[in-house]
């Protein structure tokens, strides 16, 4: 068998593996994250659009998820949070699962469909560092955005 670095899984209630994120092209960076479920923004609402996958990567990694540049001009949306940050420790915990999603703003004056399988965001996995004297234990017990609270 072999052993899993990093990569992405389905979350439970999704079985479409067509979901599963991929790279266009060699030399991109990014995985694009689907759209999962059908989501329609009115004009200015922010919701959280999900992905139907989880990310697992190793200790002293993370995922970033990045807009997609076409999004403001051709969707009309852009992600409110400007970078969003997936933990490694998000990854199967209990409240849901890892479920990654994308947090969305409709910046138009009218509502925004977004239909199942469209690309979303794009994740790009990298290392990170830590400062000197960090002792950090603490231990996910939340979903999406739980710690902090």
């Amino acid at each position: 068998m072999m052993t899993k670095v990093r990569g992405f899984e389905l979350v439970s209630q999704f079985t479409d593996e067509r979901l599963l994120p991929k790279r266009e092209t060699a030399q991109a960076a990014g995985y694009d994250l689907k759209v999962a479920e059908e989501v329609v923004l009115a004009p200015g609402e922010i919701k959280l659009v999900p992905t139907g996958v989880k990310a697992y990567m190793q200790a002293g990694e993370v995922l970033y998820l990045y807009d997609r540049s076409s999004n403001p001009r051709k969707k009309g949306l852009v992600l409110i949070n400007s970078v969003g940050v997936i933990d490694g420790d998000y990854y199967n915990n209990p409240a849901n699962e890892g479920h990654i999603f994308a947090q969305m703003q409709n910046i138009t004056d009218q509502p925004v469909t977004l239909a199942v399988g469209e690309r979303i965001v794009q994740a790009v996995f990298a290392p990170f560092l830590l400062a000197d004297g960090d002792e950090a234990t603490g231990v996910r017990t939340g979903g999406f955005g739980s710690t902090g609270k």
